[in-house]
C-alpha cells in the first residue's frame, strides 16, 4: 500500500456525495481553517478553495461519484489523492461517524502522510473501461438466462439438446422442443429465448466497438495479450483495460497482489494467524486469470502436463492457483518488456 507523503501549506479533506459534500480544510499545524457542508456544485467546490489553492491537496474516499471532482483538480491544476476505502480504518472503524468528522479525519490523514492511495484511473481510458464492465455484467444477466431452460429440459424429463443452445442458430428448434408443455412454460421459454437474442445483439454490437477502440489506443499490448493461448478478444480486453499501465506496478510482487492471485498472510509473534485481504485488489482481473488459465490448459499438453505434476504435490485447486498465478508474472514479464508469449518462458527449466 503507498501512502501519501508529499507536503503542503494545506491539506482538504472531502466526504463526498451524490448530491452534498463536507469540506474540511487544515493548515501544516493542523489547525481547521475550514469547515463547511456545500452542494456538488464545482463553481460552489472551487469558490472554498480559491484562498487556499496556492499549495493545496484534495484528498476524497474511494466511492462511486469521484470522477467529476478528479476531472476538476486535473482541469484547474490542483493536487488529488483518491483514498483507498478498505485500508481507510480511521474513517470506517471509528466509534462516532458523521460528515464533518469523516472529511476532518480525512484531512488529518493527508497531513500526517498515512493517506492511503488508490489509483486514479486516467480519464481517457475511464469510459471504455466502464463499457466493458457493463458488457460482462450483462453476459452474466444472459448466462442467468440459459439456466431456466435447462433446468426446465431436467424438470419434464425430456431428451438432450442435439447442440449447444448458448449459439443462436441452435435455439431456433426450441419452440418445437417444447410444443408438448403447458402454454404457460412454453411462454416462458419463449420469453427467455427473446431476451437472450436481445442481449446477443447488445454484446456483439459492444464487443465490437470495444476491439476497434483497444486496436486504436493500444494496439501492441492487445496483440501481445493475444498471443497467450486460449486468451480470446473479451479476455485481452478485460486485461488491457483494468492494467491500463504496467509501469504502475513496480514490481512483479505487486502486480500479483492487485490481480488477487496471492494471499496476504497475517502472522503475530512468530505464529501465522490465517489470511486477509481478499476483497482488495481487482476482482476483474482476478476473473480474467482464473479463466485464462483453465483455457490455457485446454491449448497447451505442456502446460497441462506440468498442472498434472503440480497436483501431486500440491493438489487440484492450489495447482490451478499456482498456474493462474504463473500466467499473472508472464503477462507482466510481457507487458514490462514488450515481447509475445513464450512457452519456454512459462514453464519452468
Amino acid at each position: 500500500m503507498n501512502y501519501y507523503k508529499a507536503n503542503h501549506a494545506y491539506y482538504c479533506g472531502v466526504d463526498l456525495h451524490a448530491r452534498t459534500m463536507y469540506l474540511c480544510i487544515v493548515d501544516g499545524d493542523g489547525k481547521n481553517v475550514l469547515h463547511k457542508n456545500i452542494k456538488t456544485k464545482p463553481e460552489l467546490f472551487l469558490a472554498e478553495l480559491a484562498p487556499y489553492r496556492e499549495s493545496l491537496v484534495v484528498g476524497v474516499e474511494c466511492m462511486f461519484c469521484w470522477y467529476w471532482l478528479a476531472d476538476l483538480c486535473e482541469e484547474e491544476g490542483i493536487s488529488f489523492v483518491l483514498g483507498h476505502a478498505l485500508y481507510m480504518k480511521a474513517i470506517s472503524g471509528a466509534k462516532s461517524k458523521h460528515d464533518k468528522r469523516a472529511a476532518e479525519r480525512i484531512a488529518m490523514l493527508l497531513r500526517s502522510g498515512m493517506f492511503p492511495q488508490a489509483y486514479v484511473y486516467p480519464k481517457s481510458y475511464r469510459a471504455t473501461r466502464d463499457l466493458l464492465r457493463r458488457s460482462m455484467h450483462l453476459m452474466q444477466k444472459r448466462s442467468e438466462l440459459l439456466s431456466p431452460i435447462k433446468n426446465t429440459k431436467h424438470q419434464y424429463n425430456l431428451p438432450d439438446f442435439e447442440k449447444r443452445i448458448s449459439y443462436k442458430r441452435n435455439r431456433l428448434a426450441l419452440d418445437t422442443y417444447f410444443a408438448d408443455l403447458d402454454p404457460s412454460m412454453q411462454l416462458s421459454m419463449q420469453m427467455n429465448v427473446r431476451l437472450i437474442d436481445t442481449y446477443d445483439d447488445l454484446l456483439r454490437e459492444t464487443e465490437l466497438h470495444l476491439t476497434h477502440h483497444a486496436k486504436a489506443c493500444e494496439p501492441q499490448a492487445y496483440y501481445l495479450l493475444r498471443s497467450i493461448p486460449g486468451v480470446g478478444e473479451i479476455l485481452a480486453l478485460v486485461m488491457l483495460y483494468e492494467i491500463e499501465s504496467i509501469e504502475r506496478f513496480a514490481k512483479v510482487g505487486n502486480f500479483l497482489s492487485y490481480s488477487r492471485l496471492v494471499r496476504a498472510q497475517k502472522e503475530s509473534a512468530g505464529k501465522r494467524t490465517g489470511y486477509a485481504g481478499s476483497k482488495i485488489g481487482n476482482r476483474y482481473l482476478k476473473w480474467a486469470f482464473s479463466e485464462a488459465s483453465v483455457l490455457f490448459l485446454n491449448q497447451s499438453s505442456e502446460a497441462l502436463t506440468y498442472k498434472q505434476s503440480l497436483e501431486q504435490k500440491y493438489g487440484k485447486p492450489r495447482a490451478l492457483s499456482m498456474i493462474a498465478q504463473r500466467l499473472g508474472r508472464t503477462v507482466y514479464g510481457m507487458l514490462k518488456h514488450n515481447h509475445a508469449f513464450d512457452l519456454n518462458r512459462f514453464l519452468p527449466a
